[in-house]
């Protein structure tokens, strides 16, 4: 075996230690009580909000009839103590259910699951061209500090980091999607029935503007992030002994300070992945994108309490989850995070 592969492996066996299982376990006993916090403020939260859904869900004619409004409140629920509701929810929840949503006529399990697939799909694409899009652009930018492609990099990312993503999104379909303007691609919606493309190509025809919009901003977020993280780790002593080993210089920027400058990328691409689950609202609202941010825009008109519930607890759950899965992963990408 030679010096190298006895080096790494030195490497691997450390960052397999620093994983304990006392690291472990205190992590995933942080999770589950951040969620079991979460899964009671987010049934108390929508409990405060105002409106009255038993009227606007009222059939017409009979949101003025006072004894049928009474009739509806009972039948939500809404005549018995807070303290029995919240039981019956706790229990729902034991049981993996959820109550019956008001505004779509369905189990908030059933309505939630017909909109995940096309928010992973569209924030899911998004966030990966974004992300190797992004980091590409950071490392090389951070890596040339100061010149010219590291000016116009940070001058265009600070930019689209400060534009919002539903304004980016009706930009784009006034020039491209509206008959004033271009007209190359659909308005809103994820497909069209009286399309002759495959509905694969459809599909992906309609997510070209939304998919946009959300890849530009959160471009110029990872591109701001590794730069920075970069620009931290480039004139570092191991770099400088790297450089006299004689490898090239890109060599050093890939093989060593990448990996020392890919915590702080890390963090920002697991929270993501963890708000790909929830979409992007705005986007997703000014798209007309069927997913978990349309269906969270059509419960607050309400508010459809039980369905406000059931995807705000998605949410929540995706991003804790998400964290603890990268606090699990940091320590195999550097030790001194177990130590720390």
């Amino acid at each position: 075996m030679s010096t190298a592969q006895r080096t790494g492996g030195g490497a691997a066996r450390r960052r397999l230690r620093a994983l304990t299982p006392r690291y472990v376990a205190g992590k995933v006993v942080g999770a589950a009580v951040l969620l079991l916090f979460v899964t009671i403020f987010n049934y108390f939260l929508f409990r405060v909000m105002p409106g009255d859904p038993a009227k606007t869900f009222a059939p017409r004619g009979r949101n003025d009839d006072p004894a049928a409004l009474q009739a509806m409140r009972e039948r939500m629920g809404q005549g018995k103590p807070w303290w029995e509701k919240f039981l019956l929810y706790l229990d729902n929840l034991a049981h993996g259910e959820l109550e019956h949503s008001y505004s779509q006529h369905q189990p908030v399990v059933d309505a939630i699951a017909e909109r995940f697939w096309p928010t992973v799909l569209l924030s899911g694409t998004a966030l990966v061209l974004a992300a190797v899009i992004g980091m590409w652009l950071g490392a090389r930018a951070g890596w040339r500090h100061g010149s010219r492609f590291d000016r116009a990099t940070s001058a265009t990312s600070l930019t689209w980091y400060s534009v919002p993503e539903w304004w980016l999104g009706l930009i784009l379909i006034i020039v491209f999607a509206s008959k004033s303007g271009l007209g190359l691609f659909p308005v809103s919606g994820m497909s069209d029935p009286r399309s002759d493309l495959p509905y694969w190509l459809d599909v992906a025809h309609h997510m070209v503007l939304p998919v946009t919009a959300l890849t530009v901003v959160y471009i110029a977020q990872y591109t701001l992030v590794m730069r920075s993280s970069i620009i931290d780790e480039r004139y570092a002593d191991y770099l400088a002994a790297a450089r006299a080993k004689g490898l090239r210089d890109d060599q050093v920027r890939n093989r060593h300070a990448l990996r020392n400058a890919l915590l702080p990328s890390l963090t920002q691409l697991f929270l993501s992945l963890g708000f790909v689950v929830s979409g992007a609202i705005t986007i997703e609202t000014v798209f007309s994108w069927p997913g978990l941010g349309l269906l969270s825009e059509q419960a607050l008109s309400g508010p459809d309490y039980p369905l406000l519930e059931g995807v705000f607890l998605v949410f929540s759950a995706a991003v804790i989850v998400m964290n603890l899965i990268a606090d699990l992963i940091y320590p195999l990408i550097d030790p001194r995070v177990r130590a720390a």
